[in-house]
């Protein structure tokens, strides 16, 4: 029996060793799926721009208008208010310059 035991052990073990190291290896990088502020800002542009260009029918404008309206109010929450030191950089900064 015990002779048994220690032939079990030796068949797990490299099955262990070859996990750890299929584990251990790098998985390929997906690409990212989050949305960043810039992306939602160019989705906007995008609107705009295919709106201008006449990519939608009249009868899709409105809802068009309304997600585009959706998203500016939602990026103006969210935006990063602009820093009272560049504004006191600018201000201070001869205009000659």
């Amino acid at each position: 029996m015990v002779t048994k035991t220690k032939k079990l052990k030796k068949e797990v073990e490299p099955k262990a060793t070859a996990q750890a190291t299929a584990t251990a290896q790098p998985a390929p990088q997906q690409p990212s799926t989050d949305l960043s502020i810039a992306d939602l800002k160019n989705l906007a542009t995008i609107i705009d721009v295919a709106s201008t260009r006449g990519a939608f029918r009249a009868n899709e404008m409105a809802t068009v208008g309304a997600m585009y309206n959706k998203l500016q109010a939602f990026l103006a929450r969210v935006a990063p208010e602009p820093k009272p030191e560049a504004k006191t950089a600018e201000a201070a900064a001869p205009a000659g310059k």
